[in-house]
C-alpha cells in the first residue's frame, strides 16, 4: 500500500527485519499475545518508531479479537446537542486508549441506522454507539442484531438495547418551576420537532409541571431548533396579552425570541422572562444573558463509555442510566 508521498507503507515484515527477528515476534508485542524479552521489545518498538509502522485494526482483530476501535453512528447534524454528545464520547474513548469510528446518517430510518452498523462490523470495531435522538432512530435499535454490544443516547425508554441520556424531563422541569417561582401564573413553550425524543421529554416536563402547579397549560408553538424559528415563535407570543415567562426547548430558539422581544418593544427580563435550554457556550453573552438548562456532555461520554464496554463484556442489555442536568440562572429571568 503506498504512502501519501507514493511510498510503500512498512509492513510487519519490514519491523521484523530491522529489529532482526520473526515476524510472529513482532506480532506477538504489537499485539501483546505472548511473552517476549525485555531487549526483543525495546528493539521492536524501535522499528516500529523508525519504520513508522501502524498496524492495520482489522487484521490485528482477526489475532486478539479486539481492534482497540469503537464505531459510532451519527445525525449528520450542526446542532449543539448532537455534536456535542459526539465530542464527549470521543474524549472519553480517548482517554481509554479506543480510536473511534464514525459512521454518519443523513436520515435516521431503519435502514440508514442498520447500514451503518453493518458498515462498521466490517471494520472490526469493538462496540458501537448510536446517537439516537429521533423517534425513528429509536425505532431502528430494534433491527440490530443481539449479538452486536449497542449502546445508544437517547434512544427512548423502549429501546432495546442500553440507553443513556441526559434526563430531559427534569431539566424541563427546572426550567418550568424557576419560571413560576417567580411568581407567573403559566410559562408559554416554543418547543422542537415532534420527531425528537428530546423535544418530546421536554415538552412533557413543562406540560406535566404546570398541571401539578394547577397552572393553565398554554398552546404548544413549535418550532426547529433554530433562532429563525424561534423568532417567528417571538413575533407570535408578542401579539399574546398577559405574556410574562416563556420557555424555548434550546438556546438558539431562545435567541431567536430575543430578538423578536426586543424589536416589539417588549423587554426582557423587564417585561417578560425567558428561560432555554443547553446552555451553548454563547448563551452567557446573549442580551441579556440567558438562564438555561446545562447538559453535561462530557459525564454523558464518560457514562456511555462504561455502558458500552459493561456490554462488551455481555453487560445488561436493559441498562438504563440518566445524566441530572443544572439549572443555569442569568439575567434572562431576573428580577422583575
Amino acid at each position: 500500500m503506498a504512502g501519501p508521498a507514493g511510498e510503500r507503507q512498512a509492513s510487519l515484515t519490514d519491523v521484523a527485519g530491522l529489529a532482526g527477528v520473526s515476524h510472529m515476534t513482532v506480532s506477538r508485542v504489537i499485539n501483546g499475545t505472548g511473552p517476549v524479552r525485555p531487549e526483543t521489545r525495546a528493539r521492536v518498538l524501535a522499528a516500529v518508531e523508525e519504520l513508522g509502522y501502524r498496524p492495520n485494526s482489522a487484521a490485528r482483530a482477526l489475532v486478539t479479537g479486539r481492534s482497540g476501535t469503537l464505531g459510532v453512528v451519527a445525525l449528520e447534524s450542526n446542532l449543539y446537542g448532537p455534536a456535542s454528545t459526539l465530542h464527549g464520547i470521543e474524549n472519553a474513548a480517548r482517554e481509554a486508549g479506543y480510536a473511534i469510528t464514525i459512521s454518519s446518517v443523513s436520515r435516521p430510518g431503519r435502514s440508514s441506522i442498520a447500514d451503518a452498523v453493518e458498515s462498521l462490523r466490517r471494520q472490526a470495531v469493538e462496540g458501537i454507539v448510536v446517537i439516537a435522538p429521533h423517534v425513528t432512530a429509536g425505532r431502528a435499535l430494534a433491527g440490530i442484531p443481539a449479538a452486536v454490544p449497542v449502546v445508544a443516547v437517547g434512544g427512548g425508554a423502549a429501546a432495546p438495547v442500553p440507553v443513556i441520556s441526559v434526563d430531559q424531563y427534569d431539566g424541563a422541569r427546572r426550567a418550568t418551576e424557576h419560571l413560576l417561582a417567580l411568581g407567573h401564573r403559566t410559562v408559554w413553550h416554543v418547543a422542537g420537532p415532534e420527531d425528537w425524543l428530546e423535544a418530546l421529554d421536554r415538552e412533557r416536563g413543562w406540560r406535566e409541571t404546570l398541571q401539578r402547579h394547577g397552572a393553565e397549560v398554554p398552546p404548544v408553538i413549535r418550532g426547529d431548533w433554530s433562532p429563525a424559528s424561534g423568532y417567528a415563535a417571538g413575533r407570535a407570543l408578542a401579539k399574546r396579552r398577559g405574556l410574562d415567562a416563556v420557555f424555548a426547548a434550546n438556546d438558539q430558539m431562545a435567541l431567536g425570541l430575543l430578538r423578536a422581544f426586543t424589536e416589539t418593544g417588549i423587554a426582557v427580563p423587564g417585561d417578560v422572562h425567558v428561560a432555554g435550554f443547553d446552555d451553548v457556550p454563547e448563551a452567557a453573552y446573549f442580551t441579556p444573558p440567558l438562564t438555561t438548562v446545562r447538559q453535561d456532555f462530557i459525564e454523558v461520554g464518560r457514562r456511555t463509555f462504561g455502558l458500552l464496554t459493561e456490554r462488551m463484556s455481555g453487560g445488561d442489555q436493559d441498562a438504563r442510566y440518566l445524566v441530572e442536568p443544572e439549572l443555569i440562572v442569568r439575567e434572562s429571568t431576573g428580577p422583575r
